[in-house]
């Protein structure tokens, strides 16, 4: 994916206020946003802001231009040394019986448990962000109880999902990305992690993929994404969830939470818990049968 650069963010506004204007930037084809956030900044009065991210200055400013878009402002996302904050994430992660580190700290691997050897390379996300503790941990607290047949890793970005399924549960994780190059390290990681055997990774957008197809519905489903895409696959991921299964959802800040909730709730999801992790959220629902 590319950088984003520059942000076009608009006042807060009523939700309906606030998801026309996302709607209406996504139908127009001339300034497609890299990404768009959403976030409620007034629960009592039911406000929310909305942040489109560009690749340039000009196209945030075109997007601007656009009816109900005028009164936001353009500003450049601070530089950051990316490769340096990648390395500063990359320190161990404890979650339940998991033990995420990277190659420089396979020194300090524990006795018991579960140790997965991690580095991003190329694809994005290092493995150890707060979403991925969150979703490691809603993990553990699962296999505790029972042990999912079939299972699904959408938006799997290096793997660690998928490969500490696998390592944990000895059954074969279907990983998906958008990225083919998140494919590509999600394999590598998958060989180096002893997984090789039980993780199949491929690129897909979305469910329709054919192997998604054929091996839905799935007893535990990971998606570990951003908001705007969850609200928008919503009515698939509960279609693609088994009766009496799993959905573990992160890349949720804060202030989505309600918002995230709200949305499986309405397509007859059960909400069972949420882990707060740092500015992250990770939600787990089920879904009745």
């Amino acid at each position: 994916m590319t950088e984003a650069r520059y942000t076009l963010t608009v006042p807060a506004e009523r939700f309906q206020s606030a998801d026309a204007l996302v709607k209406r930037l996504e139908d127009n084809l001339l300034f497609e946003p890299l990404a768009i956030t959403i976030t409620e900044t007034d629960a009592a009065r039911s406000l929310w802001e909305v942040t489109f991210y560009f690749e340039t200055a000009e196209d945030a400013e075109a997007a601007r231009a656009l009816d109900g878009l005028a009164a936001g402002s353009v500003a450049a996302v601070p530089e950051r040394d990316w490769v340096r904050q990648s390395l500063d994430g990359l320190s161990p992660v404890r979650a339940g019986r998991f033990f995420l580190h990277g190659a420089h700290d396979r020194n300090r691997r524990r006795q018991g448990g579960i140790s997965l050897e991690i580095d991003a390379g190329t694809a994005f996300g290092t493995g150890h962000h707060g979403t991925t503790e969150g979703c490691l941990l809603a993990l553990d607290r699962l296999l505790k109880r029972r042990r999912p047949l079939s299972v699904l890793d959408l938006g799997c970005g290096t793997g660690v999902l998928a490969i500490a399924t696998a390592r944990a549960n000895g059954r074969a994780v279907l990983a998906t990305d958008i990225d083919a190059e998140a494919v590509r390290v999600t394999r590598a990681n998958a060989a180096l992690n002893g997984a090789r055997s039980l993780v199949e990774s491929l690129a897909a957008s979305g469910l329709s993929h054919p192997r998604i197809v054929a091996r839905a519905p799935f007893d535990l489903i990971f998606a570990n994404i951003l908001a705007r895409p969850l609200v928008a696959l919503a009515t698939k991921l509960a279609t693609a969830l088994a009766p009496g299964g799993t959905l573990i959802l992160s890349g949720i800040t804060l202030d989505q939470i309600r918002w995230i909730t709200a949305t499986y709730r309405s397509r007859g999801l059960m909400f069972e818990t949420c882990l707060r992790r740092g500015e992250w959220g990770t939600l787990v629902f089920r879904r009745p049968g």
